[in-house]
């Protein structure tokens, strides 16, 4: 069973990045299960989404503490929010986009310095990718999420092939996006992390 927690920020297409995973796993024959979780994201608020598949018979889809084999952050802040929920040697793919939420927005809390190093440090493997950059390559910066479920694919054992993530891609995004999304989708995949 692969237990994968999904944390960003409202409008960053975590939802959609929770479908894609979901669609892949049941076209392989898996059990899935999926559940969001999220607070203010129409307003730019924090969203958690888990997403859990596997051969044998997936019960819930809650993920509780220490029980994620991959975090996959959309915002370097969600990542280390998110992170007590990682099990120990699990991995975080993150995005190095930093939004800042309310509160240091209004100049009562600021952003912590090194949240990918913080990550680290507490011993998690890491693979921090530009999203953003490589989303604006593929032609369209709201890709993001894209880029990193490439990312994703390539660098965690899921279960799933390349093929089995770009056929989900083919059945959920509209045709006139297509193209963007598959080339970032490859963008991601070929990420390497400096």
């Amino acid at each position: 069973m692969i237990s994968i927690l999904i944390a960003g920020v409202g409008g960053q297409g975590t939802l959609l990045a929770s479908k894609i995973l979901g669609v892949a796993a049941l076209n392989k024959g898996m059990d899935v299960k999926v559940s969001e979780v999220h607070g203010m994201s129409q307003r730019g608020g924090s969203v958690v989404t888990y997403v859990r598949f596997g051969k044998e018979k997936i019960w819930s889809p809650i993920i509780d503490e220490g029980g994620a084999d991959v975090l996959l952050a959309f915002e370097e802040l969600e990542a280390a929010r998110s992170l007590t929920c990682l099990k120990p040697g699990g991995t975080v793919v993150v995005s190095t986009q930093r939004i800042n939420p309310a509160t240091v927005t209004i100049g009562v809390a600021v952003y912590p310095e090194n949240c990918v190093q913080m990550l680290r440090d507490a011993g998690a493997n890491v693979i921090a990718a530009d999203a953003m950059a490589l989303a604006k390559k593929a032609g369209n910066v709201r890709a993001v999420n894209i880029a990193l479920i490439g990312t994703l694919a390539a660098a965690c054992e899921t279960g799933l092939t390349r093929e089995d993530f770009e056929r989900a891609l083919t059945e959920l995004i509209p045709a006139q996006y297509l193209e963007v999304n598959l080339k970032a989708f490859e963008l991601g995949y070929n990420y390497k992390d400096q």
